[in-house]
C-alpha cells in the first residue's frame, strides 16, 4: 500500500498528485482493465468539489476502464442541503457508480430479512396488520459522546442514527416481495414503503438527553452529555429518541413502527421485535402472553420466537419460552465478515443492492426534515436520563400506548453449551 499527501478542495494540484500516483501503480500491474475505485470519507462541506475535481482529474472514460465512488454519512443535514448535494454528485456521476453506504445495510442479520420473510412461507399469511400489532426497532450504546461530543451537537441522535441506520431496517422489514433480487428491483420497494410514509411531528417523539451518573462503572459514565468541551451548556441536542412512523397502505395501516435509539445507554443492542396480536378467545385465562419475533442485529446474533409452551410436569400451566436460533451455536465454525467488509467486497464487484439510492435517499429527509427543523429551532426540550439506564422513563408509557404491550415476564438469553 501507498498514499500521498495533499490538500483536497477546490484546487486541483492534489488530485492531479493523485492521478499521477495511480497510473504509476497501474502501469506497475498492467491488465487490460482499469479499476478506479474512490472512497469518500469527508464531511459534506467537501463532497461536491472533491467529486468535482475527482471527476476533472482521476476519472477515466473508456470502454477498457470502470470507475465508482463510495460516499460515507451524512448525506446532508436535511432535504434541501440532501437534494444539493445529490443533484451535484449525479451530474458529475450516474447513479451505478455511484455508491452511498450505510454500514447496517450490511449486517449479517440485516441482509437475513431478505430471506427470512420471502424464502419461508411460514411468515407470509402472517406479515401484515391482520396479525401483527406493532414492530419496535432498537438501537442501544452504551457508552457516551465525551470527547466528540463538538461534532455530535451538529447533528444528534435522529440524524446520527434513526434518519438512516434504523430507518433502513424498516424499509426491509415492511417493504413488498420484489420481482428479483435485482438491486433495482429491492430498491424500488423499499422507496415505494417510504412513500408511505407521512412527516413525523412533534408529539410522534421521545427526546433524551444524557446526564453524569455518579455511581457509574466508569470513568465516561461520570461525565453527562453537557459536560464535554465540545458541547454548549445550554444544548438540546438529544442523545436519545423514540419516533412512532405509521405506513399507510394496505398491509401496514393501523401498525405502528417504533424506532428507538440512544448512547450511554444500559447495554449494547440492535434489534428488531415484531409483536404479534392476542390469541382470541383465550381459553387459558389470559395467561398466555404475545408471541414475538425477534431479530437481534448485535451482539450474539440471532432470531428467536417467543411462544407459549406447557410449564413442564404435572401442571397446565401456559410459560413463555421461545424456538431460538443463535448463530454463534447453530454456525459456529463461521467467521461472520465485518459490515464494511461486505459492503467493500460488494463495491469492488459493482453490487448495489446494499447501498442507498437517491430518490430512497430524499424519501428519508422528507420524513424527518419537518421535525429536524422545529427541533433545530428548540421547540422540543429533551429529557434527561442517567448514564447507564435504559433511557427515558416516559418512552416506555409512549410505546405502550402506540400498541406495544410489556408483560415483563420472558428475558432471552443466548444459549449456552
Amino acid at each position: 500500500s501507498s498514499g500521498i499527501n495533499a490538500e483536497y478542495g477546490d484546487t486541483p494540484d492534489g488530485f492531479i498528485k493523485l492521478n499521477d500516483k495511480i497510473e504509476e501503480i497501474e502501469k506497475a500491474h498492467g491488465g487490460e482493465k482499469r479499476f478506479r475505485l474512490f472512497y469518500l470519507a469527508l464531511p459534506p462541506s467537501v463532497f461536491i468539489p472533491v467529486c468535482t475535481q475527482l471527476k476533472n482529474n482521476c476519472w477515466i472514460e473508456s470502454n477498457n476502464a470502470e470507475c465508482r465512488v463510495i460516499v460515507e454519512k451524512p448525506f446532508g443535514r436535511d432535504l434541501e442541503s440532501s437534494n444539493v448535494l445529490a443533484q451535484a454528485i449525479t451530474a458529475l456521476f450516474n447513479e451505478q457508480e455511484i455508491y452511498r453506504i450505510d454500514h447496517y445495510l450490511g449486517k449479517e442479520m440485516v441482509l437475513n430479512l431478505m430471506i427470512l420473510r420471502f424464502g419461508n412461507e411460514l411468515f407470509r399469511s402472517v406479515w401484515n396488520r391482520e396479525r401483527i400489532s406493532c414492530v419496535v426497532i432498537t438501537f442501544k450504546e452504551p457508552f457516551g459522546t465525551y470527547g466528540r461530543g463538538g461534532y455530535f451537537d451538529t447533528n444528534g441522535i435522529i440524524r446520527d442514527v434513526m434518519q438512516n441506520h434504523l430507518l433502513q431496517i424498516l424499509c426491509l422489514v415492511a417493504m413488498e416481495r420484489p420481482v428479483s433480487v435485482d438491486a433495482s428491483d429491492i430498491r424500488d420497494e423499499k422507496v415505494k414503503v417510504l412513500k408511505f410514509i407521512k412527516p413525523l411531528e412533534l408529539d410522534d417523539v421521545v427526546l433524551g438527553q444524557y446526564v453524569a451518573n455518579p455511581d457509574g462503572p466508569s470513568d465516561d459514565s461520570k461525565h453527562g452529555y453537557r459536560d464535554d468541551p465540545g458541547v454548549p451548556n445550554d444544548s438540546k441536542t438529544a442523545t436519545y429518541a423514540c419516533a412512532k412512523l405509521q405506513i399507510d397502505n394496505d398491509r401496514w395501516a393501523g401498525v405502528p413502527f417504533i424506532m428507538k435509539c440512544g448512547k450511554a445507554m444500559n447495554e449494547r443492542k440492535a434489534e428488531i421485535r415484531v409483536q404479534f396480536k392476542d390469541t382470541p378467545s383465550d381459553i387459558f385465562g389470559s395467561k398466555c402472553q404475545r408471541n414475538e419475533l425477534v431479530i437481534r442485529v448485535q451482539p450474539n446474533e440471532a432470531v428467536y420466537c417467543k411462544m407459549n409452551v406447557k410449564s413442564p410436569g404435572m401442571s397446565f400451566e401456559a410459560e413463555e419460552s421461545e424456538l431460538n436460533l443463535t448463530y454463534h451455536e447453530r454456525f459456529e465454525h463461521i467467521d461472520l465478515p465485518d459490515a464494511y467488509e461486505r459492503l467493500i467486497l460488494d463495491f469492488i464487484l459493482g453490487t448495489q443492492t446494499n447501498f442507498v439510492r437517491t430518490d430512497e435517499l430524499a424519501e428519508a429527509w422528507r420524513i424527518f426534515t419537518p421535525l429536524l427543523h422545529k427541533l433545530d429551532a428548540g421547540a422540543k426540550t429533551p429529557v434527561e436520563y442517567k448514564y447507564g439506564s435504559r433511557g427515558v422513563a416516559t418512552a416506555d408509557e409512549f410505546i405502550q400506548k402506540s400498541g406495544f404491550k410489556f408483560s415483563g415476564t420472558y428475558k432471552w438469553s443466548a444459549a449456552k453449551k
